[in-house]
């Protein structure tokens, strides 16, 4: 049987968050995800940029960034400060 076409913007199975250690921006983006992602079987998925020198050059001090997806192939949600609504709406 056939199916239909994936859309590039699907609903996301799985969330990245680009973070570094010692930031607390990260640290508060982390915990307002944590009631938005409760019961909804999202993957969150926690990447230290300092441990990647590409992540690192690429997202640099643009952190803490949220992907839909992940990083190859992920979208931007939002960068810095958690956008609740962009969030749902990706979900």
């Amino acid at each position: 049987h056939a199916t239909a076409p994936r859309s590039s913007r699907a609903p996301a199975r799985r969330l990245t968050l680009l973070s570094r250690a010692y930031c607390h921006l990260c640290d508060d983006m982390r915990a307002a995800l944590v009631p938005l992602l409760a019961r909804r079987g999202i993957d969150l998925v926690e990447i230290d940029v300092d441990t990647d020198p590409q992540l690192e050059a690429q997202f640099g001090e643009r952190v803490p960034v949220l992907l839909a997806g992940d990083v190859e192939s992920g979208h931007e949600l939002c960068h810095y400060v958690l956008d609740p609504q962009r969030v749902r709406d990706a979900l």
